[in-house]
């Protein structure tokens, strides 16, 4: 049931996110305790706490018609956060050109972290710029990657 309504929540958000031009990051619902269900949205110009709040009636509002979750929840909608971890391949994409700091579980070109500007996916692989030099890391070779957050960045 928690499956089906994380994907029939992204069915529902996506053409309300495009009208704002916003992206869908992530949809977590936890059902220990009191139910939350959490949206993760990204403005490519800087996510606003109206975004947020524009999200929040909008999907509220559907989930009501629609019925989706029948018992009371707790709906919260966010940024990403400054130093997120990412979890999906989608998210090398939405977050192209942001700084991000990558471990790997073996070495990869002698590394096993990289520190720079995420350019995206090529392929299976997500390209960080270090350096002034790309490096192509295959996603199956990555133990962990955040956003970075550094003065004077984004």
């Amino acid at each position: 049931m928690r499956e089906n309504i994380i994907e029939r929540v992204k069915e529902l958000l996506l053409p309300l996110l495009e009208e704002r031009g916003l992206r869908l990051v992530d949809v977590e619902f936890s059902t220990g305790g009191k139910p939350v269900l959490r949206i993760y949205v990204y403005n490519p110009k800087g996510t606003s706490i109206e975004d947020c709040e524009w999200v929040s009636r909008r999907i509220g509002t559907l989930l009501d018609v629609e019925d989706l979750i029948p018992f009371s929840y707790i709906l919260e909608v966010s940024s990403p956060g400054l130093e997120r971890k990412l979890k999906n391949t989608e998210e090398y994409e939405i977050f192209k050109g942001r700084d991000i700091k990558i471990v790997t579980k073996e070495p990869v070109d002698g590394k096993n972290v990289f520190e720079g500007v995420l350019k995206g996916l090529e392929d299976t692989r997500v390209v960080i710029e270090v350096d002034n030099k790309d490096y192509k890391i295959p996603l199956d070779m990555i133990a962990r990657a955040n956003l970075e957050f550094r003065e004077g960045g984004e």
